[in-house]
């Protein structure tokens, strides 16, 4: 029997008639050696039309129905799909994620997947038949469509490839592979022939935007290889290993950047055990993600406790920290917009010294003063006023000579 390949298409690659086309004959093309599932994105601007169209009636709409009118775009793309792939000889059948039981948490616009029903989805490949799956959404228990957040069509397709025991999810996009940074910003920057998969949990969870973080914590959490390649021209892309072969000589792999990010700083708030958690669980609750965390050494039992989050989730968590001031007893809370995370990605920072010096000297001769430092194994993530962002990425691509 031949391996199961997960074949998933971005937006850009399914963007008109002809490109639905000239992606009909790549998976014909891999269809030969393997039996291909396909997971699709709406077309290349069309979650965009539909989000405005639903801000005609307010700038909040109502959550569930939001859902449902932005996840009509994939079924699109799986329908058109479907006829290409049916007009050149290739059966095919769409099918949207309630059709394949992809059961999703309720939390509207941020859900979870929780369930596949694999089975429905290898019959239809014992018929020969490719199926086209919807990318980006489920339903809930009671039959609501969610939608997985920007991206999502990513992990829609390695979920898949985990509950079907696919051999690899291929990710296709407009780009060649994953590179050492983002190429409009640095023109010299190198593709990667591979990278390990704790690597790129690092850099999607940093800013690098070529493939949704949580599919990459699906494929680690279920050992799924990850292939990303391009859709408009061929190559072997990047190779998203489960294996560290030549951590010695992966010194630095990547520079990933992330502009999108406001700062919150509660200044003077009571130096007691479990603040922290009354800062942040509210926040949690919510289900948004906090990423770099400081609190400062107690000053007459009063400290500094700051944090970053997304951007999207500023109004949020502003109102969550406002509704709670009377309890934490804090002086003041200081909002700061203008920040940028930029972070250094490599598993040789295990076994290598000096790395945090080299980058913080790169910086200083730039004259980037660096806010906020977290650090990990093989990452060091440092927050700066985002009008230095584009500078800092190229001061420390050269630093570490990643265009060599």
């Amino acid at each position: 029997m031949s391996d199961i390949i997960v074949q998933k298409f971005g937006g850009t690659s399914v963007g008109s008639d002809e490109r639905i086309a000239a992606v009909a004959q790549i998976i014909k093309k891999a269809k030969k050696d393997n039996q291909i599932i396909v997971v699709v994105s709406a077309m290349s601007g069309e979650t965009n039309r539909l989000i405005n169209l639903a801000k005609s009636f307010g700038d909040n709409p109502d959550r569930r129905e939001f859902d449902a009118l932005i996840s009509t775009g994939e079924k699109v793309s799986a329908s058109l799909l479907a006829m290409a792939l049916n007009s050149i000889g290739v059966k095919a059948k769409s099918f949207s994620a309630s059709q394949i039981s992809m059961k999703t948490t309720d939390q509207h616009s941020k859900a979870k997947i929780i369930d596949v029903d694999g089975e429905k989805i290898l019959s239809t490949l014992e018929e020969d038949v490719v199926p086209i799956i919807t990318g980006f959404q489920g339903v809930t228990e009671s039959g609501d469509v969610t939608t997985l957040g920007r991206g999502g069509s990513d992990t829609t397709a390695v979920a898949i490839a985990a509950h079907v025991n696919a051999a690899r999810c291929d990710i296709y996009t407009d780009v060649d592979g994953i590179y050492t940074t983002d190429p409009r910003v640095v023109p010299e920057a190198k593709k990667l022939d591979s990278i390990t998969m704790e690597e790129m949990l690092e850099m999607a969870g940093q800013g690098a935007k070529v493939i949704q973080i949580r599919a990459v914590e699906f494929a680690n959490k279920f050992q799924v290889p990850v292939r990303v390649l391009s859709s408009f021209k061929d190559g072997n892309g990047t190779l998203i290993s489960l294996k560290e072969e030549n951590m010695e000589n992966a010194l630095i792999s990547g520079i990933a950047f992330n502009k999108d990010q406001t700062k919150f700083t509660l200044h003077g708030v009571e130096d007691t055990p479990g603040i922290a958690y009354k800062i942040l669980g509210p926040v949690n609750d919510k289900d948004i993600s906090v990423d770099v965390i400081v609190q400062n050494i107690s000053v007459n039992g009063k400290t500094d406790f700051t944090f970053t989050v997304d951007s999207e989730d500023e109004e949020q968590v502003k109102s969550i920290l406002k509704s709670k001031q009377s309890g934490l007893d804090y002086i003041d809370l200081l909002i700061d917009a203008d920040i940028a995370k930029v972070s250094i990605v490599g598993a040789g920072m295990r076994s290598h010294a000096g790395i945090a010096s080299k980058a913080f000297e790169a910086l200083s001769n730039e004259s980037i003063n660096i806010q906020l430092i977290s650090t990990s194994e093989i990452k060091i993530t440092m927050v700066i006023e985002d009008k230095y962002l584009e500078l800092a990425v190229k001061t420390l691509h050269k630093a570490f000579n990643l265009d060599k």
